[in-house]
């Protein structure tokens, strides 16, 4: 999917500017410029079109295209508890806000568009669904609750407090239970996202929104991965050994 690369200039074509990189798909719905199943048409000649500044265009895709990357070096477990748990709200959870709702439009489209052609997109629309419904207040409870009482905890065991077993008693939260309750249901929720749609690899001759509609799924799936890596791997350990440690004090 989407291997070859398009140096996004004025003449470029809109298919051919998808079809090179997914995230641009993002941009076109955003002005309503459709770029599946129509007549390819220069970006110049659709916004001229529609009215819009092509350079002010072209400047948003090339924002959407930027790479960044993040080096496998980071040593997150050295990461003080407050740094690392305002980069997972940061980080992780905001791309989670700003990705989902765009995704499930795209499953939603593509659902409606190929049902009868596909009929596992009814299975992805349905998991999809239940993601989106799962994350808010999965979010709203680490930020509110259980990630205060991380940082509580960790305050107190830093700086050798003599209340800190008593605040572990009197606040201890279910961590735990995030750990093996929530997360367990979004692991094996990706678990069948990538059996039905054989690791998001789309049918030989799948449209475009098709491609884009996958290639969001695992974008979403990678950043889920480290996202349940720092949370599962080194932040909640780390808390539950607070835990343990102080509780026997």
């Amino acid at each position: 999917m989407f291997l070859h690369s398009v140096d996004i200039q004025e003449g470029a074509m809109i298919t051919d500017i998808v079809a090179s990189d997914y995230r641009t798909a993002d941009v076109f719905k955003r002005y309503g410029i459709e770029y599946c199943c129509v007549d390819n048409q220069s970006l110049t000649s659709v916004c001229q079109i529609k009215g819009l500044d092509t350079k002010a265009v072209i400047s948003e895709l090339r924002v959407a295209v930027r790479e960044t990357n993040v080096s496998n070096s980071i040593r997150y477990s050295e990461w003080h508890i407050d740094f690392l748990t305002d980069y997972i709200v940061n980080v992780h959870h905001q791309y989670l806000r700003n990705a989902i709702p765009p995704l499930k439009d795209y499953v939603e489209e593509l659902y409606k568009s190929h049902k009868a052609e596909y009929p596992y997109l009814n299975d992805i629309h349905k998991l999809v669904a239940s993601m989106s419904r799962q994350f808010t207040p999965h979010m709203k409870h680490e930020e509110e609750i259980i990630f205060p009482y991380i940082r509580q905890i960790a305050h107190a065991y830093y700086s050798k407090e003599s209340y800190a077993s008593l605040l572990v008693r009197t606040l201890r939260k279910p961590i735990e239970d995030v750990v093996e309750q929530e997360h367990e249901l979004i692991a094996d929720t990706l678990i069948e996202l990538r059996l039905i749609t054989n690791h998001y690899t789309p049918p030989e001759n799948a449209c475009l929104s098709h491609k884009v509609a996958f290639s969001k799924l695992k974008e979403v799936d990678t950043d889920l991965v480290q996202h349940m890596f720092l949370e599962n791997d080194v932040l909640f350990p780390r808390a539950l050994a607070m835990e343990k440690e102080l509780l026997e004090q």
